[in-house]
C-alpha cells in the first residue's frame, strides 16, 4: 500500500488524447489545462495507429518545476474475443517504441510495452465488452482501468470494477486505475473526472512510474484517502476526506461498510470477512468515490 511509503501524494491523469490523434486540443494545450487545474502530472496517450502516424508525443517541453509528464500511448493491435479492436493503455514508453504490424495481436503488443518498461493497463473493459479471457490473454499487465470518464457520456459504461473483482476473485492480482480518457469533445464531460494519487518521494517521471508499477497509489473521482491500516482477520482502519460511507469489499459477497455524515475515520471488522483480499472504497455525499488497490492478506 502507498500510505506507509516515503514521500507525498501527487495527482495525475494517465489517459488523455490530443490533436495528435482524435482529441480536440493540442498537446501543449492539454498539458496546460491539467497544470492549471492543479494536477501534478499527466500522461498523453494518443491512439498509436497508422491512421495517425503512430504518435508517441514528446511532452517533455511542457514540463515545469511543478508539473511533469510521462510518455505513453493507447495501443491497438489485432482483435478481441468478440471482434473489437484492442485498446491497451501503456504509460512510460520510450519515444522509439516500434509501430504495430498487421500481424501483431493485442497480447503481443502488450508484452512489447511491458518489455519496454511501461506501466500497462487493460483499458476501459466495460466500454467495449472485453471478456475475462481477453484480460487474461494480455499476461502480467499491471492494472484494470476501473473508471473511464469519457465512457460516462459516450455509452454509460464508465465503471469496470466488476472486471477487477472477477479477476481478483479468481486469484489474479491487478491494480485499479481511474482515468479521464479525455478527448475534450464538447458533447461529453471527459476531463478532470478520474485520476490517481501516486505516493513518491519526487515528481520525477521515473519515480512516478516506479510507484505506479509497485501499486503505490489509489484512484479517485473526488474523495481523498489519507491512510489505510489493515490487521488481517481483525479490522481495517481508514482515514479520509469527509465521506458518507466507507466500504471494505472482497471476493463474492464479502463486504462491510459504515455510514455517517462527514465521516473522516472508520474502523471496519474483518472477523467474518471471507475473502483472500479486500479493497477500500470511500464514497462522499455526492456519490463520488475513491478506492484503494486490492489488498491481499498474505
Amino acid at each position: 500500500m502507498p500510505f506507509d511509503q516515503p514521500g507525498r501524494f501527487w495527482r495525475g491523469n494517465l489517459h488523455t488524447h490530443s490533436t495528435a490523434s482524435d482529441g480536440q486540443r493540442t498537446p501543449e494545450e492539454v498539458c496546460g489545462l491539467y497544470a492549471e487545474a492543479g494536477y501534478d502530472f499527466l500522461a498523453l496517450t494518443d491512439h498509436f495507429l497508422a491512421h495517425y502516424g503512430f504518435p508517441l508525443v514528446d511532452t517533455g517541453p511542457f514540463r515545469t518545476s511543478t508539473f511533469t509528464t510521462i510518455l505513453g500511448a493507447e495501443l491497438h493491435a489485432g482483435v478481441t474475443e468478440l471482434g473489437g479492436p484492442w485498446h491497451i493503455l501503456a504509460v512510460g514508453l520510450p519515444l522509439d517504441f516500434a509501430p504495430s504490424t498487421p500481424a501483431e495481436t493485442g497480447p503481443q503488443i502488450a508484452q512489447r510495452a511491458l518489455a519496454a518498461g511501461a506501466f500497462v493497463a487493460v483499458a476501459h473493459p466495460q466500454w467495449y465488452t472485453l471478456t475475462e479471457a481477453d484480460a487474461l490473454s494480455l499476461g502480467p499487465v499491471h492494472a484494470v482501468e476501473t473508471y473511464n470518464a469519457t465512457s460516462a457520456d459516450y455509452n454509460d459504461r464508465d465503471d469496470s470494477l466488476y472486471m477487477l473483482d472477477l479477476l481478483c476473485s479468481r486469484g489474479h492480482r491487478y491494480f485499479a486505475l481511474a482515468t479521464d480518457d479525455a478527448h475534450f469533445n464538447p458533447a461529453r464531460h471527459d476531463a478532470m473526472r478520474g485520476w490517481v494519487w501516486v505516493k513518491s518521494e519526487t515528481l520525477a517521471p521515473d519515480a512516478l512510474l516506479a510507484a505506479l508499477k509497485a501499486g503505490h497509489y489509489y484512484s479517485s473521482t473526488g474523495p481523498q484517502i489519507h491512510d489505510i491500516q489493515v490487521k488481517p482477520g481483525v479490522s481495517v482502519t481508514v482515514r479520509c476526506s469527509p465521506a458518507a460511507r466507507v466500504f471494505v469489499t472482497g471476493a463474492l459477497w464479502a463486504a462491510v461498510s459504515v455510514a455517517g455524515h462527514g465521516l473522516t475515520q472508520a474502523e471496519l471488522s474483518l472477523q467474518t470477512f471471507a475473502s483472500p483480499y479486500c479493497r477500500v472504497t470511500v464514497r462522499d455525499e455526492y456519490g463520488r468515490r475513491a478506492w484503494s488497490n486490492p489488498i491481499w492478506f498474505d
